[in-house]
């Protein structure tokens, strides 16, 4: 148990338990006997089985979190991210669509870790949902306590939008990558990457985004993934170009499209801890090094080895596989330093595998504490975040792809002017499969978001769209989330561990009208490791609705306006002043 492992005090976990130690359970609660016999997707169409539009969004955005086109592992609920989840079990996971169906129009559903707990009478301008995952107090904020906890069946992993019922499969990552890979370009390769090499890892829900991510800036990508399937998978969705059938021929890939200039991508099963330091021994540089495997988490990590036995080992000593993991991690993390000094530009991509190499000893900052490697935060996309700007997304309720081809039009005749979203939607329109409801993103700023959410409640409501739309965002945004060892990495005032603004964040949001707010721990970083809240509202095309859109779409962004001109970053005061965002004692 952790209380006789951890430093925190009055850890008590034995004497609040109902049961003997003995009697613990080893695995978490899944109530499989509640697992519905049909195969969960989201409804399409226009009718409701809600009482509302705003709860029946919610509820297909919890079915599309969950069906198998989307989801990681479906049978437990998981929807990427190693074990971030849409609902705590099977059990509670009827019940939220149970209640979410009786929900009046002025009431508002609790969740509790993905476990309905209350319906409260609020207003019907009110959020219907509000929902708290993982969240701990500070000094028992720790994985070890949590993973107690979760096999109790008192908690969920939320990771960032699993739990907070708003993913969009890997497309909601990818225009993030999109334009980190950009900016990694016009950083260092003369604004593209076409003749470039990129080596990662992971094909994961998250990770399968980073292929497509540099073949749409023109580069040659090569991803490693340990799980063949995982490769195969992303080669049938559209993600991946191509599987290579050993490194051998992996590298002759590389070489040739690297020649042509062409954007290509190559999946090569393997182990990242063994190729990376392959690709050193063999003398191959690539352009750019950086990872996106599931890292936060050691249970989530495959280490070196065989991956049927790996797994095996993961189920039948779990601490053992966690120190084959943190081994596996460190050489994974030391070869990318290795790469970095060979000449590669080398990023962190948000998984935490520096800071868990880290807590394995290995040397990963310099004297004045700052990493070797910078994060795509810091390295790339903070200058966005001063902006306001971040991953804006929506989904089609009525499950038609042409409501999103409308709205695509509608984005580029608001945004003529945006040479790089015009180029972002001929790409994603060309390459990007719709996987489970049909849905876009796209980075928008403060003020954009505003004028873009009221065009299209306004497609709603002349019925150019044939459903509501849901427009959110991932956690991942500009003033939403803190996060020292990724989104506020390295914050000029050091205020990287403040975590008010994700919690201001999201009362913000909920006094300004947003249709259902969340507020996690963890994120892809790890237990104890960030702080971060995210907002959904729906376009139903009524003018109410659009008071609210115009008040929560400035709100939010403006959170990120307030958070970095409070840091002093000299370009989100400049957007302040010039764009009018209110901030108390300047100007």
């Amino acid at each position: 148990m952790p209380n006789a492992t951890l430093d925190t005090p009055e850890l008590n976990l034995e004497a609040t338990s109902q049961s003997s130690a003995s009697e613990k359970p080893t695995t978490r609660p899944m109530y499989y006997e509640y697992k519905p016999a049909e195969t969960v997707r989201a409804q399409h169409g226009t009718t409701l089985r809600c009482k509302t539009w705003e709860a029946e969004a919610a509820l297909r955005m919890l079915e599309n979190n969950l069906d198998p086109a989307v989801s990681l592992v479906y049978d437990e609920l998981i929807v990427y991210g190693g074990a971030g989840r849409a609902a705590r079990n099977w059990k509670e996971y009827q019940t939220i669509v149970r209640t979410l169906k009786n929900l009046e129009p002025d009431e508002t559903m609790l969740v509790q870790s993905g476990k309905a707990v209350g319906v409260l009478r609020t207003w019907a301008h009110a959020p219907r949902v509000l929902i708290a995952n993982s969240n701990l107090v500070p000094a028992w904020s720790t994985q070890e306590y949590f993973d107690e906890l979760d096999k109790l069946g008192l908690m969920m992993y939320g990771q960032m939008t699993a739990g907070s019922w708003i993913y969009i499969a890997t497309q909601g990552i990818l225009q993030g990558t999109y334009e980190t890979f950009a900016a990694v370009a016009d950083k260092h390769f003369a604004g593209t990457l076409a003749g470039t090499v990129t080596v990662t890892a992971g094909l994961g829900g998250m990770s399968g985004a980073q292929p497509l991510a540099v073949t749409m800036n023109d580069g040659v990508c090569l991803v490693i993934e340990p799980i063949d399937e995982r490769v195969k998978q992303k080669v049938r969705e559209g993600y991946l170009d191509e599987q290579a059938r050993d490194l051998d021929h992996a590298l002759e890939l590389c070489q040739q499209y690297k020649q042509e200039r062409k954007g290509w991508s190559i999946g090569l099963t393997g182990n990242a801890a063994t190729v990376l330091p392959e690709l050193l021994t063999r003398g191959f540089k690539a352009d750019i090094v950086t990872d996106q495997t599931s890292a936060h988490d050691l249970m989530d990590y495959l280490p070196e080895g065989d991956v049927n036995e790996v797994l095996t080992l993961r189920a039948s000593n779990p601490e053992e596989f966690k120190r084959q993991a943190l081994a596996s991690i460190m050489k994974h993390c030391q070869a990318i330093i290795d790469m970095q000094a060979a000449g590669s530009v080398a990023l962190d991509y948000g998984n935490n595998l520096r800071g868990q190499a880290e807590k394995g000893g290995l040397k990963v900052r310099d004297e004045q504490g700052q990493f070797l490697y910078p994060g795509f935060v810091p390295g790339y996309i903070r200058p966005l975040f001063c902006e306001g700007k971040g991953p804006f997304r929506w989904a089609a309720l009525s499950g038609d792809p042409q409501d999103i081809l409308r709205i695509d039009r509608a984005l580029l005749e608001t945004f003529p002017e945006n040479k790089m979203l015009a180029r972002w939607i001929a790409k994603a329109q060309a390459k990007v499969p719709f996987i489970g409801l049909p849905a876009r993103v796209c980075w928008l700023g403060y003020g954009e978001r505003e004028k873009f959410g009221l065009v299209i409640n306004d497609l709603v409501a002349r019925g150019e769209v044939s459903a509501p739309i849901v427009i959110g965002r991932d956690h991942l945004d500009c003033g939403s989330v803190a996060s020292p060892n990724r989104e506020t990495e390295g914050m000029r005032d050091g205020s990287d561990a403040v975590a008010d603004w994700p919690l201001l964040n999201a009362l913000a949001n909920c006094a300004s009208g947003a249709d259902w707010v969340s507020l996690h721990n963890g994120g892809g970083v790890g237990i104890g490791n960030s702080t971060h809240s995210g907002m959904v509202i729906v376009a139903t095309g009524t003018p109410e609705k659009a008071e609210r859109l115009r008040r929560v779409l400035t709100t939010d962004p403006g959170m990120g306006v307030f958070r970095h001109a409070d840091a002093g970053y000299e370009l989100a005061q400049q957007v302040a002043e010039e764009r009018g965002v209110n901030i108390p004692g300047r100007g």
